[in-house]
């Protein structure tokens, strides 16, 4: 079992106007990822609401801040129990065979125009075999076509853009792979957690972007852009892509400072605690089947 430790910071300006947030930075209830702790501190003496989507299990923070400076601190215990499977073993899924709740992850979205690239994804991965390591084909060359920097792109960057300017970031990767992958019906889906084990030249830990593919009968951990270590990845949100689970969303007039976060692993092999790691075999957190919340 992986524990994560987390504690995210967030710090804002708010307008005269006052501002409207809704935030996606509680770790989501799965079946395979536990929370046995959580706390949120707001400095305002405010209401807020959290909403969980009955279908993703998403958990969605949404408050009215009043005008000046505004804080938040999350800080949560997450249990991580990952199915693991031999990647030769896993199979793709006839899109006449994929559960009505997977249906909507082979479509194109706004920033995955997966329509647009039919051609290149069959020229480089239409003769492969249909399964897991054709995946991990998708990941490697994504990995080897683009490289990743900092304040390389914005927020109306998309696949079809990355793929043109071969440059991006965490959640460009994610875009190109998901949309290259339902170009082929392979659904595919836009994940956020945090940058686990990145390595600090990048700059201090952030949220990160990733993706999950369904195959066989559940949801696989990819990690595109190559900076995390997926066994260290927890889950916040899942979507179709980066307009579905921004970790923050604003109506008003905010100032924005950096996120702090700190994403600490938990050691103690007497508990079965271990330290994420890089590992060969196909690694999930969801349940399953036909998508089970806890």
């Amino acid at each position: 079992m992986i524990r994560i430790e987390l504690q995210i910071d967030l710090n804002y300006t708010i307008g005269p106007q006052g501002a409207d947030f809704v935030f996606n930075i509680h770790a989501a209830h799965t079946a395979h990822q536990r929370i046995s702790a959580e706390n949120l501190r707001l400095s305002q003496a405010i209401e807020s609401q959290i909403h969980t989507d009955p279908l993703t299990g998403n958990r969605y923070l949404r408050l009215r801040a009043e005008p000046g400076p505004l804080s938040l601190s999350y800080a949560a215990t997450v249990d991580i129990v990952h199915h693991r499977s031999a990647p030769a073993q896993i199979a793709e899924v006839p899109v006449r065979s994929l559960p009505p709740e997977v249906m909507g992850y082979v479509y194109p979205s706004r920033y995955c125009q997966s329509d647009r690239l039919l051609k290149l994804a069959n020229d480089e991965f239409g003769g492969l075999w249909q399964g897991y390591n054709r995946v991990l084909a998708i990941r490697d060359w994504v990995q080897r076509h683009v490289t990743f920097a900092s304040n390389t792109s914005n927020s109306n960057t998309s696949a079809v853009d990355t793929l043109i300017e071969r440059v991006g970031i965490c959640r460009d990767f994610a875009h190109l792979m998901i949309a290259l992958c339902r170009a082929l019906n392979i659904p595919a889906r836009f994940t956020t957690g945090t940058d686990y084990g990145a390595d600090p030249a990048l700059g201090p830990p952030d949220f990160h972007a990733y993706v999950e593919v369904y195959l066989g009968d559940r949801w696989y951990i990819f990690d595109p852009s190559g900076t995390a270590i997926p066994m260290g990845l927890l889950r916040f949100g899942t979507g179709r892509d980066a307009a579905d689970v921004a970790f923050a969303t604003i109506f008003g007039g905010v100032q924005s400072g950096p996120p702090v976060i700190r994403a600490q692993a938990v050691e103690d092999a007497s508990r079965g605690l271990l330290r994420p790691q890089h590992c060969a075999d196909a690694l999930s957190s969801d349940a399953g089947g036909r998508l089970q919340l806890a």
